[in-house]
């Protein structure tokens, strides 16, 4: 078969206080695993859960927010459920295809890919700062556009470049980006934990490299720390290789949960110049921030 079906689900408390940007926040980030796995979406159902004393016309603006960036990502809100809760939560359950034959898969990569990082990292300390108004509001605006950036174009920037000069499916499996994943709750450590450890290999990640969110070293600095940090952090303590000299504020960013990250991906790099072109003409950013070699777990250098 050429098509199958694809499904996920995300949904959490909202990060923001703009009840429309939240919405889109967290549509972005339930159709990023769509993306992630070279998909594309058909239709998504909401998952949210409401206050009895907060305004419905807030629901409604966060159901708004999500209707229209499923919109932006080509599928529809095909309905959903909304129960009553002491905490607001909002998200929804995402249904796509893909083509089985050149799905993108967490456990392709190989000794000598390059690693390829599609947003800056620390959502998770603006979204805290925000919550704690520490945050300068040009900053937490420019973490909101990232977060509301789809995963999309990244995607077919990758997949475009994946097929370049293939003829058929099997030729574009032979040239297959190796391997990908999206950049969440598990921060950036842990998500590449999952796709080195499913690959067999170790991956390198260049600190220098790495594109961070204006404020957020600062913001980190005064403590505006997510709860989750504290948990990557123990659960990733025996898999990763940390510098010594490691900065508090780089640790905070490292094992940061994201919001709606970015794509990071695993590529032969025969391809990188492909992919820097097919990035460049959608307009994606991306940086090279480390790269697959023989071993495993990962190593921060």
């Amino acid at each position: 078969p050429d098509r199958a079906l694809i499904q996920t689900m995300d949904f959490f408390p909202p990060v923001v206080d703009d009840a429309y940007s939240f919405g889109a926040i967290a549509a972005a980030n339930a159709m990023s695993d769509i993306y992630a796995m070279g998909g594309q979406v058909l239709f998504g159902l909401n998952i949210a859960a409401w206050r009895e004393d907060l305004p419905l016309e807030l629901l409604s603006e966060i159901f708004r927010g999500g209707a229209e960036k499923m919109r932006e990502g080509g599928g529809a809100i095909a309905g959903g459920h909304t129960i009553t809760d002491k905490e607001p939560k909002y998200g929804l359950a995402v249904t796509g295809i893909v083509d089985p034959r050149v799905i993108l898969t967490k456990g392709g990569a190989q000794n000598g890919d390059v690693l390829i990082l599609t947003k800056p990292l620390g959502t998770g300390i603006l979204t805290t700062a925000g919550k704690n108004g520490s945050a300068v509001a040009s900053d937490l605006q420019a973490a909101i556009q990232w977060m509301t950036t789809l995963n999309r174009d990244a995607a077919q920037a990758a997949r475009a470049a994946d097929l370049r000069g293939a003829t058929d499916v099997q030729a574009a499996r032979a040239a297959d980006l190796r391997g990908a994943t999206d950049v969440t709750g598990f921060a950036l450590l842990g998500h590449a934990y999952e796709m080195a450890n499913a690959a067999g290999v170790q991956f390198v990640l260049e600190l220098n490299q790495l594109p961070v969110l204006e404020g957020a070293f600062a913001l980190a600095q005064q403590g505006n720390v997510p709860g989750g940090t504290a948990r990557n952090r123990d659960y990733l303590r025996d898999k990763v290789l940390l510098p010594e000299n490691l900065t508090a504020e780089w640790d905070a960013v490292l094992f940061d949960p994201q919001t709606s990250g970015g794509l990071l991906l695993a590529a032969p790099p025969q391809k990188l110049s492909a992919l820097q072109q097919e990035f460049a003409a959608r307009h994606v950013a991306f940086w090279q921030v480390g790269y697959v070699r023989n071993g495993s777990g990962i190593l921060v250098d």
